[in-house]
């Protein structure tokens, strides 16, 4: 089995650069205001002028205007929205480019994920805490992982290279997201060490299944 692995919350480019080195398939921005790790557009674009091109350019928001969007877009090469808010399907398809749609876990995942969402290219499934849109570093209950569902779908929440092989195991997802779980001390700085580690051990537990 392939496990795609997306480190969020890049905010230096030395840190994209070793999260490629690595083995990401994914990095990601954030330009959620009231994020530690956000972004301007322009700080962004910098960053992704280093990326290899074969990894993907995810751009994180929360509840953005259209204006917003479009300021990223215009600025930065970016291949991939990600929505953590209320965003409704319109709103996700008006830019016309894949996007990812976080849905957040409380006691089991919800029933329908296509339902309201039906063009989306994945679905993000993050732990739920109120008042915390995202980046929450708690896991939820991976037994209550959707099974049989034909969609893709990535496993966030909590996850660090102590738990990602199990998390895998549990939950065989298409993908999986970590932010914190890769840094020391300062937030938003990455920790190569713990990059290479997380990358090898969601790796290593995706070979056995």
């Amino acid at each position: 089995m392939r496990v795609r692995i997306k480190i969020c919350g890049i905010t230096r480019e030395e840190d994209a650069l070793a999260a490629a080195a690595a083995g990401a398939d994914a990095l990601g921005f954030n330009f959620y205001a009231r994020s530690p790790r956000c972004l301007t557009a322009e700080q962004a674009a910098r960053i992704a002028s280093v990326v290899p091109g074969d990894v993907t350019k995810v751009a994180v928001f929360v509840d953005p205007t259209t204006e917003e969007v479009r300021r990223v877009l215009d600025a930065a090469p970016i291949d991939l929205l990600q929505f953590h808010g209320n965003e409704p399907a319109a709103f996700c398809e008006s830019f016309a480019m894949p996007y990812m749609k976080v849905i957040r876990v409380r006691d089991r995942a919800p029933e329908g994920l296509g339902v309201l969402h039906p063009r989306a290219c994945a679905w993000l499934l993050d732990t739920f805490v109120p008042g915390i849109e995202g980046g929450t570093g708690r896991t939820f209950d991976w037994s209550a992982w959707p099974r049989d569902v034909e969609r893709h779908l990535v496993l966030s929440g909590g996850l660090t290279p102590a738990n990602v092989g199990a998390a895998v195991a549990a939950t065989r997802p298409y993908g999986v997201d970590v932010a914190g779980g890769v840094e020391g001390g300062e937030r938003g700085v990455k920790d190569t060490a713990k990059l290479n580690r997380f990358v090898e051990e969601a790796r290593r537990a995706a070979a056995k299944i």
